[in-house]
Order: C-alpha cells, then structure tokens, then sequence
C-alpha cells in the first residue's frame, strides 16, 4: 500500500504544476470545476486552490505514508513514475483540449 501513496503522491504533485503556476500567473485554466469540466477554463483563483489542494494532497501521501526514502531507491522511482505519467497524460491531454478550442 505504501507504494499506491508513493504513486498518487507523483500523480497529485504532478497535477498541482499546471494548476497552480498558471493560477499565480494570473491565466485562466482547465479545471474540474470549469463547465463543462475539465474542458471549461476556471479563474486563476480556483487554479491556485485547486493546485495547492493537489500538492498538499500529495506532500501528504509522500511523508505520511510509510518512511519515504529519497535518492536511488524503490520509493523515489514509484514516486517518479507516478509524477511522470501524470505529466505525459496532462501534456498530451491539455494539447488536445486546447487545439479543440482553436478549432471552434
């Protein structure tokens, strides 16, 4: 079970970076709590909630859960593969909401 943390951790901080620097930028951005969700974009305040929510989410399950070990190790790969799929699917799921926008 301390791994599935570990993982989600990676996914929840990983989450939390787009939500919460373009909310601090002052850009509008997808969010759950758009219309319709996730394809709508919400005010930089809810970004910027909605990021740290994700991030302290995520800071939670890395050091609550078990004895999170950093450098070359189990705990630190699971953590990276969770934040490095999340990244991949934001990355290819914002280009996609994004140029759907473009194309209207």
């Amino acid at each position: 079970m301390v791994y599935v943390a570990y993982f989600a951790a990676g996914v929840f901080l990983a989450n939390g970076i787009p939500h919460f620097t373009n909310g601090v930028s002052g850009r509008k951005f997808q969010s759950p709590f758009a219309k319709p969700p996730g394809v709508g974009e919400s005010s930089p305040f809810s970004n910027v909630v909605w990021g740290l929510t994700n991030l302290l989410l995520g800071y939670i399950l890395l050091l609550g859960v078990g004895e999170f070990e950093p450098g070359l190790s189990l705990d630190a790969g699971v953590l990276l593969a969770g934040f490095s799929l999340m990244a991949l699917f934001l990355a290819w799921y914002f280009n996609r909401v994004r140029n759907q926008a473009v194309d209207r």
